[in-house]
Parts: structure tokens; sequence; C-alpha cells
């Protein structure tokens, strides 16, 4: 039966969305009251990013947010997540507030919601203040408190229109890139260093809940989103799943252990033994963390593979998908080999696997019966470019899109409650390490001209979200 004969349809209440964090979009770095964030040095420091790249200008949204909203709406979409900036809303990470800085949320808040599209918010994109870093940064237990504060600040100031919430995004990345590998900001390269990180990241979650919900309205929801990685392995040889059971319990267990069930798992606590002895969490603190959620977010690209390190092969994190360097963003998992999983891959060398993200969906239905889940993140880099009469085709990411929302769509036949789903990206932006040389964005950026211009992806799911059923991927 052709493919339009047979149309995958959704909910009605199923939210369409994108995604954006603050420092790939906003601009603005020195305006104000904003004060450097981790990001802001690291991109100024030679050599941390492609071809020197920074976010100092990026799409310019702080200046633009009137005509991205509009674009929004033109396109169809229902709901929009995107980050705050710490440093420009509680400039040095402590002490009060820049009401200057909390009026460009209030704006950007005001007119998603004149123009019918609901905001969802995550306080921590990544970019946490400098100050704070010089300070001892994640692996310091105190900046889980000063988080807190700030959430308390951000919640009073929006929490009464805005609904959605979600305290951190990836806190794998922020303590095993940032503190482990260092390819993300800070750069910093001590394995006990990112295990710490990894546990205050944890902590700050669990005060962040309390905190937002001490002052906001008990209709509004508090999620995590967590990029939770599915781990296969080459073969089931007992060294090959020890190998997958590592990499799990440090991709997903070292999060969703405390926060779904109040607990580490202990196979992480034996794994990491040689690295730290875990003295950094105390009394009461995985109670803290357990704090019932509302939603979960889930954030997919592609599956890892992975098996015991042979003799000669290597090891570490060649081939993980996470950048390249000498260090390891997987402590105490020295002996645990990457391998590329086959298949078509984006510009990001990922390997296009939508059965993953069904996979990772049904997870986490078991995981947390009873969990509303959200794709907070999913999408594709291509090489786009406009064409001569200045249109972006871009039937790769329409093909991909297709194909992950036919695999949220059988989770959801399959009794997944999944609420929406978050494209990454709106648009184009600076892509972290990457500079600006990787675009994921259903918009086309110019960035000479910071001209936006939809890509036939973005019309199709425009299309999507104003019907609720996927269009061919020819359409």
């Amino acid at each position: 039966m052709p493919e339009s004969a047979t149309p995958v349809i959704f909910p009605p209440a199923f939210l369409w969305g994108a995604a954006t964090s603050a420092y790939q979009i906003e601009g603005a770095v020195r305006e104000d009251g904003r004060t450097p964030s981790i990001w802001d040095t690291f991109s100024h420091t030679p050599g941390r990013t492609a071809d020197g790249d920074t976010g100092d200008i990026a799409v310019d949204h702080y200046h633009r947010y009137r005509e991205d909203v509009a674009l929004m709406a033109e396109l169809g979409l229902t709901a929009y997540r995107f980050s705050v900036s710490w440093s420009r809303v509680q400039p040095m990470g402590r002490g009060p507030a820049v009401q200057r800085g909390l009026d460009f949320y209030r704006r950007l808040v005001d007119e998603l919601l004149a123009h019918g599209i609901k905001p969802a918010i995550t306080l921590y994109h990544w970019d946490l203040p400098q100050e704070l870093e010089d300070a001892g940064g994640w692996p310091e237990r105190d900046v889980a408190y000063r988080f807190a504060d700030y959430a308390r600040i951000v919640g009073e100031a929006l929490g009464d229109r805005v609904e959605q919430w979600i305290t951190l995004n990836e806190p794998w990345c922020s303590a095993f890139l940032g503190y482990g590998s260092g390819v993300h900001a800070p750069g910093r390269t001590d394995a006990a260093a990112s295990l710490r990180a990894a546990h205050h990241l944890n902590l700050a979650h669990g005060l962040g809940t309390s905190a937002l919900r001490s002052v906001m309205p008990s209709r509004n929801t508090v999620a995590v989103s967590l990029n939770s990685s599915v781990v296969r392995t080459v073969s089931q040889d007992p060294a090959d799943l020890a190998a997958g059971r590592k990499i799990d319990d440090l991709a997903n267990g070292v999060f969703h252990g405390p926060m779904l069930h109040g607990a580490y798992p202990e196979t992480l606590l034996a794994a990491t033994s040689s690295v730290t002895d875990w003295s950094q969490v105390r009394d009461g603190d995985l109670a803290v963390i357990n704090q019932p959620l509302d939603a979960l977010g889930l954030n997919y690209y592609t599956p890892a593979l992975v098996s015991a390190a042979g003799e000669g092969s290597a090891s570490g994190a060649r081939a993980d998908g996470h950048g390249t360097s000498p260090y390891s963003p997987w402590p105490g998992a020295d002996e645990v080999a990457f391998h590329q999983t086959p298949g078509e891959r984006t510009e990001m060398g990922w390997t296009i696997d939508p059965s993953g993200l069904h996979e990772l969906i049904m997870r986490y239905t078991r995981e947390a019966p009873g969990l509303p889940l959200y794709v907070t993140e999913n999408g594709a880099a291509y090489d786009d470019k406009p064409d001569p009469d200045g249109s972006v085709h871009d039937p790769e990411r329409i093909a991909y899109l297709h194909a992950h929302l036919s695999a949220v769509r059988r989770a959801l036949a399959d009794g997944a409650d999944v609420r929406g789903y978050y494209l990454w990206s709106l648009m184009d932006n600076f892509e972290w390490a990457y500079g600006y040389g990787k675009r994921f964005g259903a918009v086309y950026v110019d960035y000479a001209t910071l001209a936006r211009t939809p890509k036939s992806s973005a019309h199709w799911y425009g299309r999507a979200a104003r019907t609720g059923t996927l269009p061919p991927v020819t359409a």
C-alpha cells in the first residue's frame, strides 16, 4: 500500500516543538549585565573550537526573538524549548537577579504565549557562570546550592506563565565531556573530578526541583533531560556484556539511578572504585536527588556499540561520537572499546538508527512506569546549502525526521506515554566545539547576514505539526 495511504497519526494533544539553548543562539554576551560563562571562556581559548568560533553573536536571537517566534508560529509549532543563561539573570552565579536579564525571558515567554506556543524552560544547558568555575565548578558541592538559588529566581519570575520546566540538559555532557575528556567547557581532564561533578549535578537537580516547587503553582511540571545512551554490544560474550554494563552505568545509571530510584548502581560504584571512593555522596543526598518527577526528557541521536578491548585495539573514547581527546569521558572503563555502528551517517558521523529511539522510549516506560516522557532533542546535521533561488532543500533531514517520528509513534502504539517531540534544532547555530560547521537547524541561517530561511524539512515538520500526521518523505 502506498505510504500516503497509511498515515501515521499522533494524539491530538501531542506537542510539536523545537529546541535551542541560550549560548548557541542568543549572542549579546556583554549586554544588560550578563557576565561570562564557561563557554565564553572556552570558546575564546585558542584551539578549543573549530576555526576559533564563539557564541559572541551566535544567531543574535537576543535581538531577533520576535522574528524567530513569528517563524515558529508560521511553521505551526505548538511548543518551544529554550534555556536560560544563568549568568544573564544572576551574574557571577550568586546574589540578586538582574532584572534586565530576566526581562528578556519575560518578553520571550509573552511573545510565545501571544502566538499560542507553549514555552518549556531548561534552566541549565552547560553555561555555568565562569566565577563558579573559578571557585571549583561542578566538582565542588557548593555549586549545587548556587543552582538551587538560581532556580528559585527564575521560577519566581516566570512560573506564573511557564508550565513546563527542565532542571538540567544532558548532565552527562556537563560532567564527562567538561571535566573528563575536556572537549567541552571548562575543558578539564580529571576522571575523579568528572564523577564528583556528576554527583553534584544530580544534587543540583534535586535541590533545584525543590526550589522550583517552593515558588511555582502546583500545576507546573518539573523534569530533567537526559541523553541516555542505547548501549549495544558486538556479541553476547560475557566480556562484551560486562563492557556494555559498565558503559550503561556510566552513561545512564549514574543519573537515572539516583533520580528515579534513589541509589547509584552497585555495579557503577564497583567499576569506578579505582577512580573515586564516592565520598562526595553525603547522608541525605540521595533522598534530595530522588524527587518525584512530573516528566522525563529523553535526548537521542545514535546508539553506542561496545566490546571488551582486545589486544592492540584502541581503548577509551575513540569511536563513541563525543569528540577527539587523548582523555576518555568514561572513567574506569579503559578496557572498553567503542566501535562504529554500521549504516548511513549524518555530518556528525553518527549512525542513523531510529530503532534506538524506540528502544530508549520503551526502556524508560519500563524503568519509570507511569512517568510521562518527552523526546526533548532529536535531529541531524547535514551539509545544507542554498539553491541558486535561495531555497534550502534537505531531503535527508526529512527522511531522518520521518523515521524517528515513526519510531515515536510505534512506541505510543506499544503503550509508551510520550507527550511531545522537540526537534533539535529550530535553526542553525553555534554547535559547541564544532563552531558553525555543523548545521542541525530546520531553519537555515546565513551567518554573514543572519537571515533565516526555513529549509524544506521545516515546512515538512510544520505540516506534521498542523495535521498530527507524518507527510510522505517525498512531500
